[in-house]
């Protein structure tokens, strides 16, 4: 019964929704960008899992604080300050011009005044958001089931955080890839970066990878990569790091992108999905930390086995 509480998905049936929720979350995402201090590697600009959706949790303003918090259960954006304010953005098939106008007009209501850079990151073509009527798909039923399956996956991603004593991103979704992501660093500084990302500066990528890192995610798939995936990579990327062997059976290593890769579908229909997952996460992040010569004994601890508690 286990793997029927992981949804199905299916990348043909997600794909128009996904694209327009992405630039949707962009656009919140940039609020909290401008509003939030820096933090190291961009982790300052994430959203969350929740209960419901999506959220900033708390972000600073001039009167207290306030959330931006995507409900993919009654499909509404709601902004809640900590002064008592509440405004909310329905989210339905609408333009993402449609939802940028509102969204500012909404945050104005709530004397929450702001601007941000008009264009999306990491996406090519960048139509500016006031100007995009092009994209406005929005499936209730795909967006709520590919919620459902990143709070499956958040909890596991968690737990997988949690045997790790070195620096360790939170789980996070970056809204510029739109992937659920966590990512263990070695505590070394690294080579420079000097890859290119469609409409994102350098110095934001080379900031990012700053220091050695072990990085897995989720993700919903492309048109060349058609299907929800799981991917673990590393860099640098030793050259024997594609080599290894990792678990379950259904994961591969691409050359071409220089990552290992699960499909979602092996997951979920797995005998036990959790299991499963771990076992990719575990196996692909030991691939980087052996061949990377990580000094796994300093980074790696569990308080709870270590303590009998």
């Amino acid at each position: 019964m286990k793997n029927q509480s992981w949804p199905e998905l299916r990348y043909e049936n997600l794909k128009d929704t996904i694209t327009n929720v992405q630039l949707y979350t962009q656009i919140v995402g940039k609020v909290r960008l401008q509003k939030m201090p820096w933090i190291n590697h961009a982790w300052h600009v994430t959203l969350y899992v929740s209960p419901i959706g999506l959220t900033t949790g708390s972000i600073p303003f001039e009167d207290g604080i306030f959330e931006m918090e995507f409900d993919f259960t009654n499909h509404l954006l709601l902004i809640t300050t900590s002064n008592g304010g509440s405004e909310k953005v329905e989210l339905y098939a609408r333009t993402v011009a449609s939802f940028y106008k509102e969204v500012f007009e909404k945050l104005a209501l709530l004397n929450i005044e702001i601007k941000i850079y008009g264009k999306p990151n990491e996406i090519d073509p960048a139509i500016r958001f006031e100007d995009d009527e092009t994209h406005c798909v929005y499936d209730k039923d795909q967006i709520n089931l590919f919620w459902k399956a990143l709070v499956k996956i958040d909890s596991v991603f968690t737990k997988f955080r949690a045997d790790f004593s070195g620096k360790c991103s939170p789980v996070h979704l970056f809204w510029g890839s739109f992937d659920l992501a966590v990512t263990r660093f070695s505590g070394r500084e690294a080579p420079e970066y000097t890859g290119t990302v469609p409409n994102l500066p350098l110095e934001v990528m080379q900031e990012a990878y700053s220091h050695e890192v072990s990085s897995a995610g989720f993700w919903a798939g492309s048109d060349a990569f058609p299907q929800p995936a799981f991917y673990s990579y590393c860099y640098p990327t030793p050259a024997a790091f594609g080599d290894q062997s990792v678990k379950p059976a259904e994961a591969f290593y691409s050359r071409e992108m220089g990552e290992f890769f699960l499909p979602y579908e092996a997951v979920r229909s797995s005998s036990n999905p959790e299991e499963t997952l771990m076992q990719f996460l575990q196996s692909t992040y030991e691939a980087a930390a052996e061949t990377g010569n990580w000094n796994r004994k300093a980074l790696e601890f569990n308080f709870k086995r270590k303590y009998r508690l």
